[in-house]
């Protein structure tokens, strides 16, 4: 017989194990260093991954990317450089799952419990992006729960993990394709229902797991398993660039940002500005972008072209041709908006034969779509 922990009841800690708590809490701070992240507008080329990352920014509902690339193309730098301009979002003080405030169906058993006391407090802070090692534990990842307190002594003992971290934010996954399979596994579960659930011994706890997943990888290390592959809407490859302008401009770009980073930093404040300005107005704006029949039947007509199998792709097409359209400050998408979705949905779940290779053309999308196919 399973029973279910609901959170009422709360553990009161021990006066011995006081010293160490408060020693762990020196021995935090002492070791807290401050990060410094290379700006994202600083970036040079890749303009197709900044793209995907930003859309999937200002609409999470697309439902993340997968970065596809050589070592050394700004894969890692653009995912973590992304939070310096990542809105602000509404969180309950002191709630390790970032419930969102205005959603109290979906409130961990912390803030039921503040709510229904009166004590919940709201802040603000910015959306974070969430490392996931690929070498993480099971705990690690999903959270840990001890039983003999949960059941014998009838307290909250669930002790939360990355997925509880990366609600409401971004959750990073580098090497994406060389994860464990019980990290894949409950990256699809939580990926279906926004939900982690963790079972041991009957006792069942569950907390609000809502993330975009931003998966990056080198196909010379191995594919990435199919399942997870199809939950991801966005793909993009990333080359080395080949102007000899660029290339010269990255080595000194990051030169500078080697030789004094904090000014660095300042020197793209305004650009970072800039695009954080404008990923919050393509938010504020996407709610009122619409999309016509005839919009729908474009993307229906690409879908079949390119002969993907079921409906999943005619969805992230239209939910990202949407959101750039609001990213580029209009309310009606055009063709060329659909165009750019399908370039980052397609190319990943094109039906292929065996023994062949996937194949995609932009020149036949644009051909589809211009009605010569």
């Amino acid at each position: 017989m399973s029973s279910s922990i609901t959170g009422t009841i709360k553990e009161v800690p021990k006066a011995a194990e006081e010293p160490s708590q408060y020693l762990e809490e020196i021995a935090r701070k002492a070791t807290r260093t401050d990060r410094v992240l290379y700006p994202i507008s600083a970036i040079v080329g890749q303009e197709k991954m900044l793209r995907a990352l930003i859309l999937n920014t200002i609409n999470p509902s697309i439902g993340g990317v997968l970065i596809r690339g050589q070592k050394g193309t700004a894969k890692s730098t653009a995912v973590r450089g992304l939070a310096e301009v990542l809105p602000e979002i509404e969180v309950i003080d002191g709630c390790k799952f970032n419930c969102n405030p205005e959603d109290p169906e979906k409130f961990c058993w912390e803030c039921m419990d503040k709510k229904r006391k009166g004590t919940l407090h709201i802040s603000k802070r910015q959306m974070k992006v969430v490392d996931l090692p690929v070498g993480a534990t099971e705990d690690r990842v999903v959270g840990s729960l001890d039983i003999e307190k949960a059941v014998r002594q009838g307290v909250q003992a669930f002790d939360p993990g990355i997925l509880a971290q990366a609600n409401r934010g971004i959750l990073y996954v580098d090497e994406i394709n060389l994860l464990d399979d019980f990290v894949v596994d409950a990256l699809l579960d939580a990926a279906a229902m926004n939900v982690n659930t963790v079972e041991r011994e009957g006792v069942s706890v569950s907390h609000p797991a809502d993330f975009i997943i931003v998966g990056s990888m080198n196909p010379e290390e191995g594919e990435l398993r199919p399942q997870l592959l199809d939950r991801i809407a966005l793909q993009v490859e990333v080359t080395g660039i080949y102007d000899v302008e660029q290339r010269i401009e990255i080595v000194e770009r990051r030169n500078q940002f080697n030789d004094d980073p904090k000014q660095f930093i300042r020197d793209y404040e305004p650009e970072q500005e800039k695009l954080r300005s404008k990923i919050i107005k393509g938010m504020q704006l996407l709610p009122r972008v619409s999309t016509t029949r005839e919009n729908l039947r474009t993307i229906a007509e690409i879908c079949i072209a390119f002969n993907v199998d079921g409906h999943r792709a005619d969805i992230m097409i239209e939910r990202a041709a949407r959101t750039n359209a609001a990213y580029e400050g209009r309310e009606r998408i055009t063709n060329d908006d659909i165009i750019e979705a399908a370039e980052m949905v397609l190319p990943h779940r094109m039906r292929k034969k065996p023994f062949e290779e996937e194949e995609f053309s932009v020149d036949q999308l644009r051909a589809v779509v211009d009605g010569k196919v």
